[in-house]
C-alpha cells in the first residue's frame, strides 16, 4: 500500500467516549501521514468531532434507516466500495462492523480490527486471581490497528484540537470574568458515579469564586441539574439547552472539567482541557482514562479498603457494599485537585 496516497476507512460507531478517544489518534495519524485520506464511518451525531481535522471526512451510517440489518449493511458496503478505499481500520470490532469488513473484503479491500484485550480486562476485574496491572490504553489499541495496516503512529506527537469559537448564544454564558469549571456528575452506572449529595458540596464550594457549568443529558438528568443550578447564580446547567456542537464549543473553552469515568471527560481531553476524573468500582488500569491527562488527575477510592476494584470494566458489576468506596473520596480532596488548575 502506498503510504503517501492511501485512503483508509475508519469504523467507530459508538459509544461517545470511545469515538472521542479516536480523535487524537487521527490527529496524530494525519500529522505523520499528511497525504493520506481518512473517511470515518460513524453516526451523524458524532460528525462534529472530526469537523476540523485535515484530510478527514465523515461517512454517516444510518443504523435505524437504510443501513439497518443485513440488507442495510450490504447497501452500506456497496456505497463504501465506491469511495476507492484502500484499507479498513475497524476500531469497533462488533458484529455490525465484522459483517461490514467481510463484505468489503469481497471487494479486495483489506482490513485490520482492534484487539479489545477482553481476556486481560477480565483478569484485571475478576475477584479471584486478579492480575492488577495497567493495560494499554484505548488510544494505543487504536494506534495498533493502523500499525498493522503499515502506518505506525507516535502518539506523543499529538497536536490536540484548538478551542472552538463560541457561538453567539453560548458566548456570554455566566460571568465571563470568572474561571469556567465544567462538572459532568453522571455516568451510565452507579458504580462509576460519585454520590450526588457529595457532588453538590463540591459544586457549591467551587461556585463561591468560579463559574460552574453543569453537563448532562436526558430529561431526568436535566431536571436534577436544573435544581442544583437554581440555588446559585454562579451555577448554570446547559443540559438540553444547546446543540451537541454548541456544547462541544463550550467544553473546549473550559478551564477545567470534573467528570466521572464517562464520556464528558473524553470530550474535554480532545481539546487539551485539564480533566479531573473520579473513579469508583472501575479503574484507569483498564485503559479508559482521558487521553494525555496526568495520572494524578485520576481520583481513586481507597484500594486497601476495597481491594476488588476494579470489579468490572464498565462499572455495572460490584460486590455488596462496594458503592461505599466513594466515601473514601472526600469533597476536600476533589477541591484540592481542581484548585491546581485555577
Amino acid at each position: 500500500m502506498n503510504t503517501k496516497t492511501a485512503h483508509i476507512l475508519v469504523i467507530r460507531l459508538s459509544a461517545m467516549g470511545d469515538v472521542a478517544i479516536s480523535v487524537p489518534v487521527l490527529q496524530a495519524f494525519i500529522s505523520q501521514y499528511p497525504n493520506v485520506k481518512i473517511t470515518v464511518l460513524t453516526t451523524a451525531f458524532f460528525e462534529p468531532f472530526f469537523k476540523d481535522i485535515t484530510n478527514v471526512s465523515v461517512y454517516k451510517m444510518d443504523k435505524k434507516g437504510k443501513h439497518k440489518g443485513l440488507l442495510g449493511l450490504y447497501t452500506l458496503a456497496q456505497e463504501l466500495s465506491k469511495l476507492n478505499i484502500d484499507a479498513v481500520a475497524d476500531l469497533h470490532n462488533v458484529l455490525r462492523s465484522k459483517i461490514l469488513v467481510r463484505l468489503l473484503k469481497f471487494k479486495d479491500i483489506p482490513y485490520r480490527q482492534i484487539d479489545k484485550g477482553r481476556a486481560d480486562k477480565k483478569a484485571l476485574s475478576q475477584a479471584k486471581n486478579k492480575i492488577f496491572k495497567p493495560l494499554i490504553t484505548s488510544a494505543e489499541r487504536y494506534a495498533k490497528v493502523f500499525e498493522q495496516l503499515g502506518f505506525p503512529i507516535n502518539l506523543n506527537t499529538v497536536v490536540l484540537s484548538n478551542k472552538l469559537v463560541l457561538p453567539g448564544n453560548v458566548k456570554h454564558i455566566g460571568n465571563i470574568t470568572r474561571k469556567k469549571i465544567g462538572v459532568a456528575p453522571f455516568a451510565a452506572h452507579k458504580g462509576k458515579m460519585y454520590p450526588l449529595n457529595k457532588m453538590k458540596v463540591v459544586i457549591e464550594k467551587l461556585s463561591e469564586n468560579h463559574q460552574i457549568i453543569l453537563f448532562g443529558g436526558g430529561d431526568k438528568e436535566a431536571q436534577l441539574l436544573a435544581e442544583i443550578a437554581s440555588t446559585n447564580e454562579n451555577i448554570i446547567s446547559v443540559a438540553n439547552q444547546f446543540t451537541f456542537e454548541e456544547e462541544l464549543a463550550l467544553i473546549s473553552n473550559l478551564d477545567v472539567m470534573l467528570a466521572m469515568d464517562s464520556g464528558n471527560g473524553h470530550l474535554a481531553a480532545m481539546y487539551g482541557v485539564p480533566v479531573i476524573t473520579i473513579w469508583g468500582v472501575t479503574h484507569p488500569y483498564a485503559g479508559f482514562a482521558p487521553f494525555n491527562q496526568p495520572e494524578e488527575n485520576q481520583i481513586l477510592p481507597n484500594l486497601e479498603q476495597f481491594p476488588l476494584i476494579p470489579t468490572s470494566v464498565y462499572g455495572n458489576k460490584y460486590p455488596k457494599g462496594y458503592l461505599s468506596c466513594f466515601d473514601t473520596i472526600t469533597p476536600k480532596k476533589i477541591l484540592a485537585d481542581i484548585k491546581k488548575y485555577l
